[in-house]
């Protein structure tokens, strides 16, 4: 009966270490650019705010935004997303292959960022 209990406690604290290490390894950064469904997210993680911010869809669809703070994240449905023409991204139909970013950023210099579903 002894036995059994250490058991137990011991199988509880190596599953309970277990949990733990898990849940701290689960704070990994993010991906600055990500699909998520049928949402874009372009967060920034630098240390600075970026200012005129320009996202392309496949090279065709466009999303703006005046500013990103730092920490500062962009979401948009895709399906907001249009090209200059005003023909809106379908989600029914395609999938986003290429996503770039540029803007700039507090000290003027360029932001470049780019994803690639094949990356």
């Amino acid at each position: 009966m002894k036995r059994t209990i250490v058991t137990l406690t011991l199988t509880a604290l190596v599953a309970g270490a277990i949990a733990f290490a898990m849940r701290a390894g689960s704070h990994a950064p993010s991906a600055s650019i990500r699909i998520e469904g049928q949402r874009l997210v372009v967060e920034n993680q630098t240390a600075q705010a970026w200012r005129g911010v320009n996202v392309t869809i496949n090279a065709y669809y466009r999303a703006t935004a005046q500013t990103i703070d730092s920490g500062g994240r962009l979401e948009a449905p895709l399906a907001n997303l249009e090209t200059g023409l005003g023909h809106r991204f379908d989600p029914r139909r395609e999938h986003v292959t290429r996503v770039e970013v540029r803007a700039t950023d507090a000290s003027g210099n360029p932001v470049s960022i780019d994803w690639d579903e094949k990356k």
